[in-house]
């Protein structure tokens, strides 16, 4: 029986992470709950799947969470620090970080000291401090296993590439890592039409169920931007091995063109609780009863290049990635403000580019930043995009 810890188990990853271990109940059980606001939802997961313990970071939140659970032996905890403190529990044998944003940093940091398998959905833990987190991972000997489905389809794919000459394991060398993007809602808008697009418009996403704020980054290309940094520590691999292409079937899933020429792919229908699943069971693979893909309904697979004069964003990430350093970190701070923002009717969808990218020209670049330079680089890079909105 693998415990599992779940940060972020009320978000879109967590519930569907949720879902892989009530499909495998004798392989996995959900050891912590964590939320960052939604008590009520976090109180009824805590009833359904009988964890450990829950944390909710809201520390509002937990006296109505504590009353809701006082008659289940579930220990209840708020806060920040809680949420640092909890993944180091000895009986945790697997860390999903699924929380959103620059939050999932500390805790996944804790965690990762504490010798726990990461299972990575919060992108922006190696986005922000990605040499940080690698160097802490390698240190400790912990295993980070990507759960975004573009990472999980490239590590896939690395699957048994290389051999073992007597001395230790030699993989085969990766020419380019392949990152396919659906291309979201506006894929085909015109500049003027991206002007005045609106919330309602970009939480649409055509192949995707998500959270909020990721398929904002999703409709922007931000997201694909992270990924594209998130790729380079993940898979050791430099900026010019990174290709994005759009590919709006959102069928194949990412690739791997390797030094002879070949070209590997991962293929599945759009659905997040595969790669859940495999991150949960590596190496192993799991029957399921979810979808499967169906080739006689998938007749049409296209691909095309980014446009990244229309949605800059994903510019604006490969210069981040290019710069190194502080950069990634201010400008995942910037979006942050900017996707919040939107949601909130305060900023336009061309303006969101506009805002980070003044942001990367006015806080003072780092070249090798430690972990307090990154929550300071983080903080100034927030107050300088709020100002500017």
């Amino acid at each position: 029986m693998k415990r599992i810890a779940i940060l972020g188990s009320t978000g879109s990853i967590g519930t569907q992470a949720l879902q892989v271990i009530e499909e495998h109940p004798d392989l996995y059980e959900a050891y912590v709950l964590t939320a960052g606001r939604r008590w009520q939802m976090l109180a009824e997961q805590a009833r359904r799947f009988h964890p450990e313990a829950v944390v909710i970071a809201d520390e509002a939140a937990y006296k109505p969470l504590s009353d809701a659970l006082a008659d289940l032996p579930i220990k209840v905890y708020a806060g920040a620090d809680a949420l640092c403190q909890i993944v180091q529990e000895d009986p945790i044998d697997m860390v999903l970080t699924a929380m959103v944003g620059y939050a999932g940093l500390r805790p996944t940091m804790n965690a990762i000291r504490a010798g726990k398998p990461i299972a990575l959905a919060n992108k922006e833990t190696l986005v922000v401090a990605g040499e940080l987190i690698m160097e802490l991972a390698e240190k400790h000997r912990v295993p980070i296993l990507p759960v975004d489905s573009e990472h999980s389809a490239v590590f896939q794919c690395l699957a048994g590439e290389g051999l073992f000459d007597g001395k230790g394991f030699v993989p085969n060398k990766i020419e380019k890592v392949i990152l396919t993007a659906s291309g979201g809602p506006f894929r085909n808008y015109t500049l003027e039409q991206l002007a005045t697009v609106t919330k309602a418009q970009a939480l649409k996403h055509p192949n995707w169920d998500m959270g909020a704020k990721i398929t904002i980054d999703s409709a922007s290309m931000m997201n694909k931007g992270f990924e594209v940094i998130e790729a380079k520590w993940l898979f050791g691999v430099t900026p010019s091995q990174i290709e994005v292409v759009v590919h709006p079937q959102s069928i194949i899933h990412s690739m791997v063109q390797f030094e002879d020429g070949a070209v590997k792919a991962q293929l599945g229908m759009p659905d997040m609780r595969v790669p859940i699943q495999y991150a949960f069971s590596y190496p192993a693979r799991l029957k399921s009863s979810f979808p499967r893909l169906d080739f006689k309904a998938c007749t049409n697979l296209t691909f095309e290049q980014p446009d990244t004069h229309r949605f800059r964003n994903l510019a604006l990430a490969y210069e981040a990635l290019h710069r190194a350093g502080n950069m990634p970190c201010i400008v995942n701070a910037a979006n942050e403000v900017v996707n919040a923002a939107f949601l909130r009717d305060e900023i336009s969808f061309l303006g969101m580019s506009d805002v980070i990218e003044k942001v990367m020209q006015s806080v003072p670049f780092q070249a090798s930043p430690s972990y307090e330079d990154y929550v300071a680089c983080d903080a100034e890079a927030r107050a300088k995009a709020a100002l500017l909105i």
